[in-house]
């Protein structure tokens, strides 16, 4: 099948792409090193929140965090559960990193700000120039900081589980929702993040109905989150033989891949259905019945995943997929629940269109909620999302801080 076999083809990048960061100039660098200022009588690793956009970053706690990791990943028993114990490892190897490089930033700004002093008592135009040099070198590094400081959710680090699904708009609208896959797939993976894809259901002429996958790395599902919603493709229909214009709509559903031990499935609420996987051709696809569905009863949520060499490692994976489900389904019952007793509007203003592409009569891509345009639809379309999602994540800051100032205030 097609999107099976695009995973493959799809060029792997060399991780996270680099942002561009201007040189400061002379005077903004006495402006940079006064508000990075460590105050006296604070741990080794306190760093005080930059005044750019970005936020605030809580080092303390990430220590408190790196002391428990450390304490994990001493367990003998670690490696009985090898998802888990790399999930730890991980984690702990980027928290040493970002706790050391945060240590590393508190001394070389103290020794700029003295040397900036000295330059300043001295009249030295040498040492100003070095300490103008060495400010440039740290706002480099205070950007990772900040950047970091962009993944506060209490989910950022798990697992995603995406999920396309193709709209109005008939064969076009599945065309575009297997564009869209594809463009998922070349991004993440241009950002070093693993994709395993668990069902794709082909559409009967072009395209696809509906497709999941499961994203795994670096902060997955913060990476992923802003793409919740509906996304809207402007062009001209390559399905219509008079050339017009159509529009067509996909949706996309992010959750993570968390599991509420409360949360219990009955078997008697399940409805299990095998089929044919419809892949590419191989071993066992198409040959056996390995390809599960599952349907829980009572709250109509289905599952699927075709994607493992046999019928039972498929319903494992379908059962995970499940529960991550009914995890989200309870999560988002709560908050209707809260919504409704603060007498709020359960939906976000932004409503049900996140982004629009259009590639005809003009191109552009516009991101609703930030603002964000990029004219350069097709770099978009082939994987360049980085500026939609980066800034998703500043927005998505900007909204938490202004909710916690007005319930501060209130």
């Amino acid at each position: 099948m097609r999107v099976r076999q695009e995973i493959q083809e799809v060029p792997r990048g060399g991780g996270l792409r680099e942002r561009g960061l201007a040189s400061p100039t002379t005077s903004n660098l006495e402006v940079l090193c006064s508000s990075w200022t460590i105050p006296a009588q604070k741990s080794p690793t306190s760093v005080p929140a930059s005044t750019r956009q970005g936020g605030s970053f809580d080092v303390e706690q990430k220590q408190e965090e790196l002391d428990g990791l450390r304490r994990r990943a001493a367990t003998p028993d670690l490696w009985q559960d090898p998802d888990t114990a790399r999930q730890v490892t991980t984690k702990l190897a980027r928290y040493e990193d970002l706790v050391s490089m945060v240590a590393g930033l508190e001394a070389a700004i103290s020794d700029a700000e003295v040397l900036l002093d000295l330059a300043e008592e001295e009249q030295d135009s040498d040492a100003r120039s070095e300490a103008a040099s060495e400010l440039r070198k740290i706002e480099a590094r205070l950007s990772e900081v900040e950047t970091e400081a962009l993944f506060f959710g209490p989910y950022d680090d798990q697992k995603a589980i995406v999920s396309v699904h193709a709209g109005a708009g008939g064969v076009d609208a599945q065309d575009w929702a297997e564009m869209m896959l594809r463009m998922y797939i070349r991004f993440l993976q241009d950002r070093g993040l693993q994709v395993e894809l668990d069902e794709v259901l082909p559409g009967e002429e072009a395209g696809i109905k509906s497709a999941t996958f499961t994203v795994e790395g670096e902060h997955p599902y913060a990476v992923m989150e802003g793409e919740r919603g509906v996304h809207r493709l402007v062009r001209i229909s390559p399905f219509d033989a008079a050339a017009r214009r159509h529009t067509s709509f996909a949706a996309v559903d992010v959750i993570p891949e968390v599991v509420d031990p409360h949360i219990t499935i009955d078997e008697d609420d399940l409805r299990i259905d095998t089929y044919r996987s419809q892949g590419a051709g191989g071993q066992h696809v198409n040959k056996t019945d390995s390809a599960v569905r599952i349907t829980h009863l009572p709250t109509g949520i289905v599952v699927a995943c075709q994607n493992e060499r046999s019928q039972m490692q498929n319903k494992a994976r379908a059962m995970e997929i499940l529960r991550a489900r009914l995890t989200e389904n309870a999560r988002r019952k709560r908050l209707e629940r809260i919504d409704e007793i603060r007498g709020e509007q359960t939906e976000a203003a932004w409503g049900r269109q996140i982004r629009s592409y259009v590639l005809q009569p003009y191109q552009l891509a516009k991101d609703l909620r930030t603002q964000v345009e990029v004219g350069n639809v097709q770099g978009v379309l082939d994987g360049d999302l980085d500026m939609f999602v980066d800034s998703y994540l500043q927005w998505r800051r900007e909204q938490e801080e202004r909710g916690a100032s007005i319930a501060a205030s209130s």
